[in-house]
C-alpha cells in the first residue's frame, strides 16, 4: 500500500521514464534567530541590503528540511522525490521549514536519490529533452529596503523618473538569489538547472525574502561551463524548443524602479480630478518598462543569445510614489545537438491537474473579522 501524492497523469508520465509511485515523505525543521540575533537584523533594516543572519536561518533551516525529507526517502528505498516543496511558517516568534515531495522508485534501481520539484509531467518532459534530474535547488536572499537608502532615493525622487540606488539594489539581491541557486547546481556536478520557480515572500516588518528554487540536471550536449544554464520555461516548453533545436542559456532578470516625483505628483492629481489619460504617469511607467526591458535586451545581447522568450512584465508599487517593474525571461539559443527522445510530445505531458477540494471557510471568516 502506498500513500502518493502524485496525480494519475504524473503516475503515467513517470512511468513512461520507469519510475513508479512511491510513498509521500516529509522533513522539517524548526529554528529561532535569538535575541542577538533579531537586533542584528534591526540594524541590518535600518541600513538596507542583505539582513545576512537572516539569509543563513532561512538557508539553514530549508535545507536541513529537504535533507531529513532525502533521508526518509532513502530508508524507503525510493530512486527520488519529484513535487518537492519548501515551505515555512510561523510558530509563535519561530520559524518551521517544511520540506515535502513523493517519492518514485525505479524499476531498475540505480543511481543516487534524485530530488526535483517538478510535477510529474514536468520530469517526463525534460528527461525526455535530455535533462536527468540530480537535485531539487534555491538561492535565496532576505534583504530589506532600509532607512538609509530610503532617505537617498526620497531626495531623488522628489524630481521623478528612475531612483538609481533602490534599482541597484533591487537588481543586487534579484541576480544575488539566482547566483547561489546556480552555484548550488554546480556542487551537484549539474550543468543546467530548470524549471525554476521565483517567489518574492513577505518576512516580518520591512523585509523581504527572494526565493528562486529549480531541478540541477545534467544534459551531455550542453558540455560544462562556468556557470550552468539557467531556465524558468515549463517542462512541454523546453521539450518544444529541444524538437525544435534550441537550447535555454540563461534566465534573465531586469528591474527598474522610478518615481513619480513632487512635481508630477501635484499635476498628477490634479489630472486625475478629471476625467482622461494622466500623461505624466503614462509617460513615467512607459520608461520604466523600456529600461527594465533594456536591461534584458544588454545582458541576451552579451552572452549571444539568438532570442528572448517567455518575457514577462510585473509592476507594483512601492510606498505611495514609487513603483517597481520587473522583466523575467529565458535567453535561447540554436544548438543542433539537442534534440528529444520521442517523436511527439504524449498528451498526457501537456496536461494540468486540477484542484478537486476548495475550502473557502477561512477566507469568509477573515472577511467577517474586518468588518467586526
Amino acid at each position: 500500500m502506498i500513500i502518493s501524492g502524485l496525480s494519475g497523469n504524473e503516475i503515467y508520465c513517470l512511468a513512461q521514464k520507469g519510475l513508479v509511485p512511491g510513498n509521500i515523505v516529509v522533513g522539517n525543521s524548526v529554528q529561532s534567530l535569538g535575541f542577538f540575533g533579531g537586533i542584528s537584523r534591526s540594524f541590518q533594516t535600518l541600513s538596507g541590503g542583505e539582513i545576512t543572519n537572516l539569509t543563513q536561518l532561512i538557508t539553514e533551516g530549508r535545507h536541513a528540511a529537504i535533507g531529513r525529507m532525502e533521508k526518509e526517502a532513502q530508508d524507503k528505498s525510493a530512486h527520488g522525490v519529484t513535487g518537492v516543496m519548501s515551505d515555512l511558517k510561523n510558530l509563535s516568534g519561530m520559524q518551521e521549514f517544511i520540506a515535502v515531495g513523493s517519492a518514485v522508485g525505479g524499476i531498475q534501481q540505480s543511481g543516487a536519490l534524485f530530488t526535483t520539484a517538478c510535477t510529474g509531467q514536468d520530469l517526463y518532459c525534460q528527461m525526455d529533452a535530455g535533462y536527468e534530474p540530480r537535485h531539487f535547488v534555491m538561492g535565496n536572499i532576505a534583504y530589506a529596503l532600509g532607512a538609509g537608502r530610503g532617505i537617498m532615493g526620497a531626495l531623488r525622487g522628489f524630481a521623478g523618473g528612475e531612483v538609481v540606488e533602490f534599482s541597484q539594489m533591487y537588481n543586487h539581491t534579484r541576480h544575488l538569489a539566482l547566483e547561489r541557486l546556480e552555484r548550488e547546481a554546480l556542487e551537484r556536478g549539474a550543468n543546467a538547472v530548470v524549471d525554476i520557480h521565483t517567489k518574492i515572500l513577505p518576512i516580518g516588518v520591512g523585509a523581504r525574502e527572494m526565493l528562486m528554487v529549480g531541478t540541477a540536471s545534467f544534459n551531455p550536449v550542453l558540455g560544462k561551463g562556468p556557470r550552468p544554464v539557467t531556465s524558468e520555461l515549463t517542462g512541454e516548453e523546453l521539450w518544444n524548443l529541444t524538437q525544435l533545436g534550441y537550447q535555454p542559456l540563461r534566465l534573465l532578470l531586469g528591474t527598474s524602479v522610478y518615481s513619480l516625483g513632487i512635481s508630477r505628483g501635484i499635476g498628477a492629481f490634479f489630472s486625475g480630478l478629471s476625467r482622461g489619460e494622466v500623461d505624466s504617469v503614462t509617460r513615467l511607467i512607459y520608461d520604466a518598462r523600456n529600461n527594465c526591458l533594456g536591461h534584458i535586451h544588454e545582458e541576451a545581447t552579451s552572452i549571444g543569445a539568438d532570442a528572448v522568450i517567455g518575457v514577462k512584465v510585473y509592476i507594483h508599487e512601492i510606498g505611495s510614489s514609487f513603483v517597481e517593474v520587473m522583466a523575467i525571461g529565458t535567453a535561447i539559443k540554436k544548438n543542433s545537438g539537442v534534440r528529444t527522445q520521442a517523436e511527439q510530445l504524449i498528451p498526457q505531458a501537456i496536461i494540468r491537474d486540477r484542484d478537486t477540494f476548495i475550502d473557502a471557510t477561512f477566507q469568509q471568516a477573515g472577511k467577517d473579522l474586518e468588518r467586526k
